[in-house]
């Protein structure tokens, strides 16, 4: 199913979007509701941010093609041994078709496409075994970085965490298998990454099971993949697309 958080008129709620269909649910999208008998037509809507997050982790270097490119984070190792996540604030949301802008004095920023995971449980000390049971679904992400402040700063905060460096959406598919899943990042419609999930270096149910030792995760919460390949730089005036199988298209405008 392909859940979507929406905007109609004044209305903002969830609901199951089936081609150019959307029929609201009512309740808790993370515990008991139901999907109404409404229909409304996806012209008429806006597609929000698919889910506001109380924390988001994301992977560094989790793709074999990327380690190349965070020879500064991994402190000259070949591949991380054990998973490398950091914080995101969920202040750095937003949905499909709205806008990346450029921080002042930012310098280089990049793309990140990637694979996120929505939590649907309170996820504590569990088993990679156990991890994607504690998956809601899955949604497209965009890990935005600025470059320089990352090399330069002692914390991310900035390089990772400015306004706007998370879009997500444009809905959460569920039923999905993470472990082999189509990822392509798009500038201006060029292709610039492309791989497959099963590449990770540790697999979403080990980031999960690794986080789950030190911190509750709760539904809502997101946590980001990693990235493949070299990661195109962003300018005023590009659309970035991150694509997914299974789960869409992910486009968003940039400006300074």
């Amino acid at each position: 199913m392909l859940f979507a958080r929406f905007q109609h008129g004044d209305r903002a709620a969830y609901g199951v979007l089936d081609g150019d269909v959307l029929r609201p649910i009512e309740g808790d999208l993370f515990g008991a509701h139901r999907v109404l008998d409404e229909q409304l037509r996806s012209a008429d809507l806006r597609l929000l941010a698919p889910v506001i997050p109380r924390k988001i982790l994301a992977a560094a270097v989790n793709y074999q093609s990327h380690v190349a490119s965070g020879r500064s984070v991994l402190k000259g190792e070949e591949a991380p041994a054990v998973p490398q996540l950091f914080l995101k604030p969920s202040s750095s949301v937003i949905g499909p078709g709205d806008t990346i802008v450029l921080p002042e004095g930012a310098r280089r920023v990049d793309a990140e496409g990637e694979l996120v995971a929505v939590i649907g449980r309170d996820c504590r000390n569990v088993t990679a075994a156990e991890a994607l049971d504690y998956v809601f679904g899955y949604t497209c992400g965009n890990d935005v970085s600025a470059r320089h402040w990352q090399r330069d700063d002692i914390q991310w905060w900035r390089a990772k965490g400015s306004d706007t460096f998370a879009p997500i959406g444009p809905v959460i598919a569920t039923g999905l298998d993470p472990a082999d899943l189509k990822l392509r990042t798009r500038l201006n419609g060029d292709v610039r990454q492309s791989a497959g999930t099963s590449a990770l270096i540790h697999s979403l149910a080990e980031l999960i099971s690794f986080a789950s030792r030190v911190m509750t995760l709760e539904p809502g919460d997101l946590l980001f993949t990693g990235t493949p390949g070299e990661t195109p730089t962003l300018a005023p005036g590009d659309v970035v697309e991150v694509e997914i199988e299974g789960i869409g298209v992910l486009r968003n405008p940039v400006s300074a």
